[in-house]
């Protein structure tokens, strides 16, 4: 190891930076017990500063390391040595008056967001720069009441309107048929499959559980309530209130009020131009207007004719592989972008696939991925598929992911478990109800609103735009057999386009983890697997 500097710290000095930093004599440490406007400002202060950052912080965000006496107190944190206004005051500079956005990256805030339709949750997943963990229709059912109601949403526009109580009405006989056939298809799948010896209690009801809710999660409704946790920098935050803010829907608008109440009680300084007017007002209207304009031109297209799931590769480059070929090259050789590209176009198929395959590597598992080479071109998919599926792909944010709005014209999946146990005529019955609720609320209120009807069973179309490095993760990853048999049907497909309608057979054989097989009990080997990991983790 290379011998480093380090750095030297009176004995008080040490004293005062060891609450604040996991070490006081080493190049790489961790900041604890400090507010985030704070450790925001420290970072935006460090690229402009030759001095350290534990030398910069007792120089410039400690009133008197030497004695311990503040200076200035602390508004925020319980610590008094910590200067908050001098950070507050460096935001204001160089982020409000400077338009430095680079700065609200650097401090973030875990922000609980409970209660939140399936229309909200897609609004608060839309930006890519922030972290979600959304609660899962697979390991817990909707079956119990949360109040008075069962857990939906009635959305302020309905509630107010002539709709409201066949409105109410729908959704509790919704969410009665879905208990109901939870437990019906709880029995049912205890029947087939009884349980093995070697398998614990746990292990069994859960993947029982998870196979009931699966089967039955369809008829749960857009505006089934929800928890999202989310982790995100300032930066992101205000993002995602100023695209709230230009929302046609009241639950979006509202909502996004409340996490901005919130947020400034952690991150005030980050959140300073989200409500005004010639800033993030100025850029919500800017939204707004854009949105409207689209839809005007739009709503004169058609209707669509093609109910049902598809998936449909709709656009790629015909000399993909030639270019990943050169791509895979360039940091390994000395030769400009260009030469590597006549160089890969002049080699055989047999010399391409030997690049490529050492590109690829000898993968041990399916987190085993090629490196950036992979992300030369792209790959484009107009999807179409039950809105359940759809909840699960739209996690792969990173990609470029857009989606129509909901609504019940595109066709409803009927699970082939409620065809074998004479339930497909109840389902198709609420189906039928909820898509003439559905087009009465969106003549009278219009199609955002109309969406809160809509059940999971319905197909959305989106499209999915990817580089072939993010083919290989959402593809290997979702064709597992432990996922749900809508989303694996979709990345079967892709997979399958890939390799016979782009042509694109190197690609498609290095995808070694795509999973084919069929399964009865998705769930059952992953709990088999997670119960084998609790039992070599214990003592």
């Amino acid at each position: 190891m290379p011998t480093y500097h380090q750095e030297s710290f009176t004995h008080d000095e040490q004293a005062v930076l060891s609450r604040f930093f996991t070490n006081v004599d080493r190049p790489v440490f961790g900041l604890v017990n400090l507010p985030e406007v704070v450790k925001g400002a420290l970072f935006a202060r460090y690229s402009r500063s030759p001095k350290s950052l534990r030398r910069l912080f007792l120089d410039e965000f400690i009133s008197d390391p030497e004695t311990g006496i503040a200076n200035i107190s602390s508004e925020i944190g319980d610590d008094p040595l910590v200067s908050t206004q001098r950070a507050e005051r460096l935001y204001e500079r160089v982020f409000f008056d400077y338009g430095d956005d680079s700065v609200a990256q650097l401090g973030g805030a875990h922000l609980a967001c409970e209660q939140a339709s399936n229309l909200l949750t897609k609004v608060l997943e839309w930006g890519r720069l922030a972290a979600y963990l959304e609660q899962s229709t697979r390991y817990i059912k909707y079956d119990a009441r949360l109040g008075s109601r069962y857990r939906y949403l009635v959305p302020d526009e309905i509630a107010a309107s002539k709709h409201s109580k066949r409105y109410v009405e729908h959704m509790e006989r919704i969410f009665d048929s879905y208990s109901t056939m939870v437990a019906t298809m709880t029995r049912v799948f205890e029947g087939r499959h009884p349980r093995s010896e070697s398998d614990s209690k746990m292990i069994y009801n859960a993947t029982i559980r998870a196979k009931a809710c699966d089967t039955v999660r369809g008829l749960l409704p857009v505006s089934t309530l929800s928890n999202v946790g989310i982790y995100g920098t300032g930066q992101a935050y205000e993002m995602a209130l100023v695209r709230m803010q230009a929302s046609p829907v009241a639950e979006v608008r509202d909502y996004g009020q409340m996490m901005l109440g919130e947020l400034r009680k952690i991150i005030p300084s980050f959140l300073t131009r989200v409500d005004l007017e010639d800033r993030g007002v100025m850029t919500s209207n800017y939204l707004a207007d854009v949105r409207t304009d689209l839809e005007t031109l739009g709503s004169d297209l058609g209707e669509p004719d093609d109910p049902g799931p598809s998936v449909t590769l709709t656009d790629w480059d015909p000399d993909t592989e030639t270019k990943i070929v050169a791509a895979g090259l360039y940091a390994a050789s000395e030769l400009p972008d260009s030469r590597l590209q006549e160089i890969a176009r002049s080699m055989s198929t047999a010399e391409r696939a030997q690049v490529l395959a050492a590109m690829v590597g000898r993968r041990r598992n399916r987190r085993h991925k090629p490196g950036r080479a992979m992300e030369r071109t792209m790959y484009r998919f107009d999807v179409k598929c039950d809105i359940g599926a759809f909840r699960d792909l739209q996690r792969h944010r990173l990609m470029t992911l857009e989606w129509q709005q909901f609504s019940t014209r595109l066709g409803y999946d009927v699970p082939a478990e409620l065809v074998t146990e004479r339930l497909s005529a109840e389902w198709a019955s609420l189906m039928d109800q909820s898509g003439d609720l559905y087009e009465r609320i969106r003549a009278d209120l219009g199609r955002e609103v109309a969406q809160y009807v809509v059940p999971f069973a319905f197909n959305v179309r989106f499209v999915m735009e990817m580089n072939p490095r993010q083919a290989f993760h959402l593809i290997e990853l979702r064709s597992q057999s432990a996922g749900h048999p809508a989303y694996r049907a979709v990345a079967h497909q892709m997979h399958r386009a890939i390799r016979d309608v782009a042509g694109h057979r190197l690609i498609a054989d290095a995808m070694t983890y795509v999973d084919y097989t069929d399964v009865d009990l998705e769930r059952l080997e992953g709990e088999r697997k997670a119960e084998e990991r609790r039992r070599s983790a214990s003592p």
